[in-house]
C-alpha cells in the first residue's frame, strides 16, 4: 500500500514519552471529563502537559493518574495507524488543531483500545517499550493544571 502525503512534521520526538502523552490525555479525559492538554512540551528527559480544570486534582487523584497510565502501559498495547480523510475525521476527532492546510488525507494514531486521536508524530510499536511514568510535580494556576513528568 501506498504511504498517503500527509504534512510535513516540525520536530523529532521521544517515541516512547510521545506515546505516553497519548495515553495521559485519555486518561485525563476518563477521570476528570475534561478536553486533551491544551498545551504540551515533550522531552526525551521529562515532559509538562497543561489541562484546563475546574479544581485542582488532590493527592489522591494524581495517584490514581499515575496508577492509571500505569496500568495502561503495563497492558501491552499495540501502537498503531490508520488513514482516513479530513470528512471522515470530522465528528470523530477534535479539528480545531488541525493546521489550516493540513492534508486532506490525516493520520490516527491508536493505543490499543485506550485512545485514538489525531497525530503525525512518532511513536512506539507497543507500550511495553515505554517503562513507568512518574508524575515529578504539579501546580494548578487560574484553571489550568500542569503536570510534570518523566519516564523511568
Amino acid at each position: 500500500m501506498e504511504q498517503p502525503s500527509l504534512n510535513d512534521h516540525n520536530k523529532q520526538e521521544y517515541p516512547p514519552m510521545h506515546t505516553t502523552e497519548h495515553v495521559i490525555n485519555r486518561t485525563m479525559v476518563n477521570l476528570f471529563g475534561c478536553g486533551r492538554a491544551i498545551s504540551a512540551h515533550i522531552e526525551r528527559k521529562k515532559s509538562k502537559l497543561d489541562f484546563a480544570l475546574q479544581t485542582c486534582p488532590e493527592e489522591t487523584d494524581i495517584t490514581r493518574i499515575e496508577n492509571t497510565v500505569n496500568e495502561v502501559l503495563r497492558r501491552n498495547l499495540p501502537v498503531t495507524m490508520e488513514f482516513i480523510s479530513q470528512e471522515e475525521a470530522i465528528g470523530r476527532f477534535d479539528m480545531k488543531r488541525l493546521p489550516e492546510k493540513a492534508s486532506e488525507t490525516v493520520r490516527i494514531v491508536k493505543v490499543g483500545d485506550y485512545d485514538e486521536c489525531l497525530c503525525i508524530g512518532q511513536h512506539v510499536k507497543n507500550t511495553s517499550e515505554i517503562g513507568t511514568f512518574k508524575i515529578i510535580s504539579y501546580d494548578y494556576k487560574d484553571g489550568i493544571f500542569r503536570m510534570r513528568f518523566k519516564l523511568i
